[in-house]
């Protein structure tokens, strides 16, 4: 009577339910298969990394004296999916019996409800208890609301986990310091570089199969200095916690040429794949606010990413269902400029980007959400070229937490179920949180004309095709108001800027996404 627990390429948990309570004559299967690797064509440190992980983690199983049944990449009969490898295992143990933890992800969850018909055996799918807010919790919380709104989310789950509460209360009066956390660095601040870790024989390993099966994909392999095991990734941790949560708060925001990570944490990547969890992240950052060595704006900013915004995002995307991606509110359709892999454009702040997320698969959220999104949102991208780019280039991208935060968050294309307003934004915006745009092509000051900032006549121009859509929202009145004062004049010349430059966008990079 052999149970088998298959345990996925993001589940990479010592506390994982099925793991924790399931039988000791079970057999851990852990496999590498293609499908995973190339569905999308992922940045190569992602695939590193994940690899890299896995290996570490089946070796720690079997430390722990689990028996571990595992797949490489590149071993003889690999079929390259899920269900095949599965299938095999079921035969090579005599399994009668599958215990497994939810899938993250939609397409892996369909292939997990098709094993038990498929293969003959029971199939025990059990809730990932490493989220702080269950599927079912979720449910029950949309149920009852009309909008499903972040904020009221992290409320509830501030009440729910007793963070940074006195008496039923936030601390310090308010739920949300966020207008604390927009200041602009000075110059020469010295940023502490989160830890990186020389690479051991078996990510050595990884990296020549990457390099070997994967060199024609996004992204530089060298230098790799992620966290791969779950020691490395407390080592993590504790760095930003002591060294960068500090003033994490004040320059959340900030975009600094030449510092891709300033005070922000770079733990998503370990969140996602399983090395740290949600409880322990959002409690280490409480407990340095009760000890007096990180302030209450830094922490309250950096809780509410943790049980917030990353809960509420998995919520959404299992209370949307597989649907939501199909949504285009705004009817967009133009095709992904190739600069978004080449980085081959003036745009100094997208330029800038796109060469970080090269080098490091990392953005912040900012250059996330109001350099890289905004601009593919002002100018029309279809949705769907857009979500596969940021599910590629990021080590910290799932869909689950990829699709609701650019489908939703970035371009607005599921209406306002996320989001309750469009968040596009003109040069001013850029200048005002970066140092780029003194060194830019464009000149930010100009509003129109062939060296005017791109994102002035952009934006101003996205409103107006979009105006039939979005005049009535609450939170829009002042920008058409302003935008009807320029006159008719000032207008047209607007949006005869906005049209020369889109003009002059070079066409999509086919195959960088997509395998073919």
């Amino acid at each position: 009577m052999t149970t088998l627990i298959p345990v996925l390429g993001d589940q990479l948990s010592h506390g994982l339910v099925s793991v924790r309570d399931g039988p000791a004559e079970a057999v851990v299967l852990m496999v590498e298969v293609a499908d995973e690797a190339a569905y999308v064509r992922h940045h190569k440190k992602k695939i590193a990394l994940i690899l890299s992980a896995m290996r570490h983690f089946a070796d720690e199983l079997r430390a722990a004296g689990w028996t571990v049944d595992y797949v490489k990449l590149d071993d003889d009969g690999n079929t390259g999916s899920f269900t095949g490898e599965v299938g095999r295992a079921i035969e090579r143990h005599h399994a009668t019996s599958i215990r497994i933890v939810e899938s993250g992800e939609w397409r892996v969850a369909a292939m997990i409800d098709g094993w038990a018909a498929r293969f003959g055996v029971p199939v025990e799918v059990l809730p990932d208890d490493r989220f702080l807010c269950s599927r079912a919790d979720f449910a029950e919380w949309a149920a009852a609301r009309k909008r499903l709104i972040m904020e009221d989310f992290y409320r509830e789950m501030r009440k729910r986990t007793g963070l940074l509460m006195a008496f039923g209360k936030p601390i310090g009066t308010r739920w949300n310091f966020d207008a604390d956390n927009r200041k602009v660095p000075p110059r020469g601040l010295n940023y502490p570089a989160p830890p990186e870790f020389e690479p051991d024989e078996i990510t050595r390993e990884v990296l020549d199969l990457v390099g070997r099966r994967f060199g024609d994909h996004f992204g530089d392999l060298d230098p790799f200095g992620f966290a791969v095991t779950r020691a490395q990734a407390l080592v993590a941790l504790d760095h930003f916690i002591t060294v960068a949560l500090p003033r994490f708060g004040d320059y959340q925001d900030a975009i600094v040429e030449g510092q891709a990570f300033l005070y922000h944490a770079i733990l998503s990547p370990y969140l996602n794949c399983g090395l740290l969890t949600a409880h322990e992240v959002a409690h280490a950052a409480a407990e340095a606010y009760a000890r007096g060595d990180a302030p209450l704006n830094a922490v309250e900013g950096f809780v509410r990413q943790i049980i917030g915004w990353r809960e509420y995002v998995r919520g959404i995307y299992w209370h949307a269902g597989p649907g939501y991606k199909d949504s285009n509110a705004l009817g967009a359709t133009r095709d992904l400029p190739d600069f978004y892999w080449t980085g081959d454009t003036d745009l100094r702040c997208i330029a800038q980007s796109v060469a970080q997320v090269r080098a490091h698969a990392y953005n912040h959220h900012i250059q996330r959400l109001m350099v890289l999104g905004n601009f593919a949102m002002l100018i029309g991208v279809e949705p769907a070229q857009i979500e596969d780019w940021f599910l590629v280039v990021y080590a910290d991208a799932y869909e689950w937490v990829e699709l609701p935060n650019v489908h939703g968050m970035s371009q607005f294309a599921d209406g306002g179920l996320l989001g309750s307003k469009p968040y596009a934004g003109g040069g001013a915006y850029i200048d005002r949180m970066s140092d780029h745009c003194g060194r830019c092509r464009y000149d930010v000051k100009q509003k129109t004309g062939p060296d005017a900032c791109p994102f002035n006549a952009l934006y101003w121009d996205f409103l107006a095709r979009h105006r039939e859509l979005l005049k009535g929202n609450s939170r829009l009145w002042r920008m058409y108001d302003g935008w009807d004062r320029l006159g008719p004049e000032r207008q047209a010349a607007t949006r005869a800027s906005a049209a020369a430059f889109m003009a002059t966008l070079p066409p999509a990079a086919r195959g960088w996404a997509v395998a073919e």
